[in-house]
C-alpha cells in the first residue's frame, strides 16, 4: 500500500495511492484517521481496515469517482511532523570511497556498529521547491537514500525484533552544504548548518506488505530484512548516480537496535539509510580527481531539478531554488588569532 500526505485547505491530509489517483480516508469513512501522525500513532489498529480499503479500491468496488488525480494536489512529505529524524550509515561503499578518496585508511569501527546522527525533523520536506541560502550553494549537494517510519512505541529492542516496528519505506534526499559541513566539522561536533536546512522524503510511504517481492536476504552476519531495489538519482534529466537498497551492509533492523539502546522510539521518527555507493557529488567528485587531475567538480545549482527513482518506491522531484537574499553566514567569520 503507498500512503501519501497532500495539502488541502491548509491542513495535511491522508491518502491511499492507486493507478495515479488519490484516495482521501476521511472521506472515504469517518472512522478512517485523517493525517499521518494520527495514522501512525494507531498504526496497527488502523493497518487492516486499510488495507482492506486499498483491496476494495484495486477491485474497483471504490471507483475514481472518489478519488483525486495526484497532479492536481500538492504533496507533502509522507510523514510531514515526524517525531524526529535520524540519518544512518550504512552503506560500507560510500564510506569507503568518501575515505579512500580523502586518502585516509578505511576506519574499522564501520563493521563493529551501525551509526547515526540527529538531522532537523522541522526541515523535513516533499517534492517541490528546496530552498537554499547563499552559503549552501557553497558545494550543495544531494544525498540518493531510503528511509524508514517508526509504527509504534520501543526501547532496547533486538535487532532480530526490529522489522516489526517498521511501517514501510520513502525515497530520501539528505541535502548537504558541504562547505559549511566540512568547516563546522574540524572542530568534531556536527554536521549542523550543513545539513539542517532540508531533509526531503517521499513521493509516498510504501508499506511492507507490498515491498514482499523485493524482499532479499541480508549481508552475511546481519540480521533483518533487506530489499533489492534498484535506487537512482538524476540531475537537469542526466543520470549522475546508482546503486541498490540490498548494498545496504547494516540493515534497518540493526539501526534500530542501537537506536533504541536506553531509548524509547516512536511512532513518527524518521531514520535514514545513509548514502548509496556513488550516491552524492561529494563521493563522485573525490573518484573523478583521483583518477582525473582536471575532472570539473560538480555541485547543484539554482534552477536544477533533482529527481530520484527506487524500484517500489516511487519517484521524488524537487527543484533548487535560491533564497531572494545576499545573507552570509560564512562572511561573517571571525579572524581574529587567539594568542
Amino acid at each position: 500500500m503507498k500512503i501519501v500526505s497532500y495539502l488541502q485547505d491548509g491542513h495535511d491530509h491522508l491518502a491511499i495511492v492507486a493507478d495515479g489517483h488519490l484516495y482521501d480516508l476521511e472521506r472515504l469513512h469517518p472512522d478512517l484517521p485523517g493525517n499521518m501522525n494520527m495514522l501512525l500513532a494507531h498504526w496497527h489498529d488502523y493497518l487492516p481496515s486499510m488495507l482492506n480499503v486499498e483491496s476494495r479500491i484495486k477491485e474497483g468496488h471504490i471507483g475514481k469517482d472518489k478519488a483525486i488525480p495526484v497532479a492536481q494536489v500538492q504533496l507533502l512529505a509522507p510523514v510531514p511532523f515526524p517525531a524526529s529524524c535520524r540519518d544512518g550509515y550504512a552503506f560500507r561503499q560510500h564510506v569507503a570511497a568518501a575515505r579512500r578518496n580523502r586518502k585516509v585508511p578505511m576506519i574499522q569501527e564501520f563493521d563493529e556498529y551501525p551509526i547515526f546522527y540527529f538531522t532537523n525533523h522541522m526541515s523535513i520536506q516533499g517534492p517541490g521547491d528546496i530552498r537554499c541560502m547563499p552559503d549552501h550553494f557553497e558545494k550543495l549537494d544531494f544525498e540518493l537514500e531510503a528511509a524508514i517510519v517508526v509504527s509504534k512505541q520501543g526501547r532496547n529492542i533486538p535487532a532480530g525484533e526490529a522489522d516489526a516496528y517498521i511501517a514501510g519505506l520513502m525515497i530520501m534526499n539528505d541535502m548537504s552544504a558541504r562547505r559549511l559541513q566540512m568547516e563546522e566539522m574540524l572542530l568534531n561536533l556536527g554536521p549542523a548548518k550543513g545539513k539542517d536546512f532540508a531533509t526531503v522524503i517521499g513521493p509516498w510511504l510504501v508499506t511492507l506488505d507490498e515491498l514482499e517481492p523485493y524482499e532479499t536476504a541480508p549481508k552475511e552476519g546481519h540480521t533483518g530484512k533487506s530489499w533489492n531495489l534498484a535506487m537512482r538519482c538524476r540531475v537537469n534529466g542526466k543520470q549522475v548516480s546508482e546503486g541498490n537498497l540490498a548494498d545496504m551492509d547494516w540493515t534497518f533492523a540493526e539501526i534500530i537496535e542501537r537506536c533504541s539502546y536506553g531509548v524509547d522510539i516512536h511512532p513518527g521518527d524518521v531514520i535514514g539509510s545513509g548514502t548509496v555507493g556513488t550516491g552524492c557529488f561529494l563521493e563522485l567528485n573525490g573518484t573523478g580527481k583521483l583518477n582525473d587531475p582536471n575532472y570539473q567538480e560538480q555541485w547543484l545549482q539554482p534552477g536544477d531539478v533533482v529527481e530520484m527513482e527506487i524500484d517500489g518506491l516511487g519517484l521524488l522531484k524537487n527543484t533548487i531554488v535560491k533564497e531572494d537574499t545576499e545573507w552570509s553566514i560564512l562572511k561573517q567569520k571571525k579572524t581574529n588569532k587567539v594568542p
